[in-house]
């Protein structure tokens, strides 16, 4: 199927999406204010705190009602503890830890699918790319300076100690986004123009799914030691006791993950694709006097 720009089924998805950002601006507004301002803003004032609000309020404005659906339960659930209880729990931190992940990975990949997508470079390509960038956000601006204090006030072995973590984390937050964005965008060439509001619309779609695939890892990850949410921070302390085969199994797990994503993507799209091209039937042609091309399905095996 082929959206063009005016069939009604095309209509349908671009009113659809024009609804989710508008709600998506009203979940921001409510998770920075709540976060920065309101009844839920930490009173500690410490870099890593800092850090995770302005987390909630990235992946909200990346996921939108899916955010604000996640954050209001968490934070409703952690307002009925009783005042007794000194840490959050095991799922309270892991999906704090999952959320302080995304929030750095996705800053990362939207910054380099914006540019690649501009330099009309194949999609393939472009996944590198994004993998470096949100790989290099994540660890040393989300991952590394929140876990400083956990090593001794070290910026460079916060470095060292966290790259594993940010390693699995990684790939799983690719192992969802890949698939999302190669199929959808190999159907929808403007899916792939940042100007379009569907490319919007993948990318919040492609980051819902990574946020999913994502928690378990960071579930373990934290329960091991290895990653800490909010208040979380004497369990990171036992970070020591993960074993070298644990850590091991948890790559492999997180790269079959990634290997499971690329092998969909290449099934059911297309990796040659580039934007400012439309590709049909094994021809590759330009798009001209900046019009917009929408695909055909591309060529199967």
């Amino acid at each position: 199927m082929t959206f063009m720009p005016d069939s009604i089924e095309g209509t349908i998805i671009d009113v659809f999406l024009w609804i989710w950002f508008a709600l998506t601006a009203l979940s921001v507004a409510y998770v920075a204010y709540d976060q920065l301002k309101g009844g839920s803003a930490q009173k500690e004032n410490s870099l890593a705190m800092k850090t995770m609000r302005w987390g909630w309020v990235l992946v909200t404005l990346y996921t939108g009602v899916f955010a604000l659906v996640i954050y209001w339960f968490l934070h409703r659930a952690s307002a009925r503890e009783t005042p007794e209880q000194s840490q959050p729990s095991l799922w309270e931190q892991s999906v704090e830890s999952t959320i302080h992940c995304v929030a750095g990975d996705a800053t990362g990949i939207l910054i380099a699918v914006v540019v690649m997508s501009w330099l009309r470079l194949p999609m393939g390509t472009e996944l590198i790319a994004e993998y470096v960038a949100g790989f290099a956000v994540g660890l040393l601006l989300f991952q590394a300076l929140c876990m400083k204090s956990t090593f001794d006030g070290s910026y460079w072995r916060a470095v060292r100690g966290t790259f594993l973590s940010e390693t699995v984390s990684m790939n799983a937050v690719m192992a969802g986004m890949i698939p999302v964005m190669i199929i959808l965008m190999s159907r929808d060439m403007s899916a792939m123009e940042p100007t379009s509001v569907r490319f919007w619309g993948t990318m919040s779609l492609a980051l819902v799914v990574s946020t999913v695939t994502t928690f378990p890892v960071n579930w373990w990850l934290v329960k091991r030691g290895l990653k800490h949410g909010m208040g979380g921070e004497e369990r990171a302390r036992l970070c020591h006791a993960v074993s070298a085969a644990s850590k091991l199994t948890a790559v492999v797990l997180t790269l079959a993950m990634l290997v499971v994503g690329i092998i969909l993507a290449a099934r059911y799209g297309d990796f040659s694709m580039r934007a400012g091209t439309a590709h049909v039937t094994g021809t590759t042609l330009p798009i001209d006097g900046g019009m917009t091309v929408y695909s055909s399905f591309p060529r199967q095996a």
